[in-house]
């Protein structure tokens, strides 16, 4: 055996290991939502279960409080979809407008964007709050859909990027040919901008559809609680747990999420890794 192929096999043998330690949460909540109750916490090690037992998607599926989480995951897919949505439209009007329309107070504005990455989550809720309350959309799915429609920090910084790249020399000759800003942006600049308008889409859904907190500050009523709320609200601290319920509907909740990695996986690396090379 020569001492490349030996190297070889050391480098795929130890990422394996590394992959598996990964993914090893993620089969284990598989694994449990099949085991009994008793058998979960018994050995978590073991990742075939003894008695395996198919009910608890059954039960899960039945939620509580009389709502089933047909109702949760509905509620999600439209607070995932629209502030996907919301977040494209948004952040590439602006992006075009900041990398490519010159204007006074452009620079400005830019720096005040990329200023509003640095305040955490947790500032900015109760000012949110207090305008939501004033505005009555609390317990609404407003609060969650509404300010994606009005432009992200991160995916507009990310679209600037990608914008930046593409020569200018289009812009001029679409002047030439007489096209005023909107037809440049759609006819020439948005169709360009696959790569990192997908993989936009992708994060937005992402960070949208696993969102605890937004939820759980601004909705109140359980029929419109999310996946991500209602998985919570499903373990009772205050009674007897299942368990297995609660591991069949996270492992249901991951499906969407892992579908969508599976067949965008391309356009994240590409829109990614273009966004961070141009400019």
């Amino acid at each position: 055996m020569s001492k490349k192929t030996l190297n070889s096999i050391i480098y795929y043998a130890f990422v394996t290991l590394i992959a598996f330690f990964m993914v090893y949460p993620a089969l284990w909540m598989l694994s449990s939502s099949f085991k009994q109750h008793w058998e979960i916490f018994s050995d978590v090690l073991n990742l075939i279960p003894k008695e395996p037992n198919f009910n608890n998607y059954k039960e899960g599926w039945q939620g509580f409080g009389g709502i089933t989480f047909a109702t949760f995951f509905k509620n999600s897919f439209i607070i995932a979809g629209l502030n996907t949505l919301g977040t494209i439209i948004s952040s590439t009007l602006v992006a075009y407008g900041l990398a490519r329309i010159p204007f006074p107070g452009r620079r400005i504005i830019f720096m005040t964007v990329i200023l509003t990455l640095m305040l955490p989550m947790q500032v900015q809720i109760v000012p949110r709050y207090i305008l939501f309350t004033q505005l009555g959309w609390i317990n609404t799915f407003r609060p969650l859909i509404v300010p994606a429609f009005l432009g992200g920090p991160f995916f507009i910084f990310m679209v600037m990027q990608f914008i930046r790249g593409i020569p200018k020399e289009l812009d001029e000759s679409a002047f030439i040919d007489g096209a005023d800003r909107f037809r440049i942006f759609y006819h020439i600049i948005l169709p360009n901008l696959k790569p990192v308008v997908t993989t936009a889409a992708i994060f937005a859904f992402y960070w949208s559809w696993n969102d605890f907190m937004g939820p759980l500050v601004y909705i109140n009523s359980p029929e419109k609680y999310p996946v991500s709320v209602a998985l919570r609200a499903f373990s009772d601290p205050s009674a007897v747990t299942n368990w297995g319920a609660v591991f069949a509907m996270s492992t249901l909740s991951l499906i969407p999420v892992l579908v969508i990695f599976v067949f965008f996986q391309k356009y994240i690396v590409q829109g990614v890794t273009t966004s961070g090379l141009r400019g």
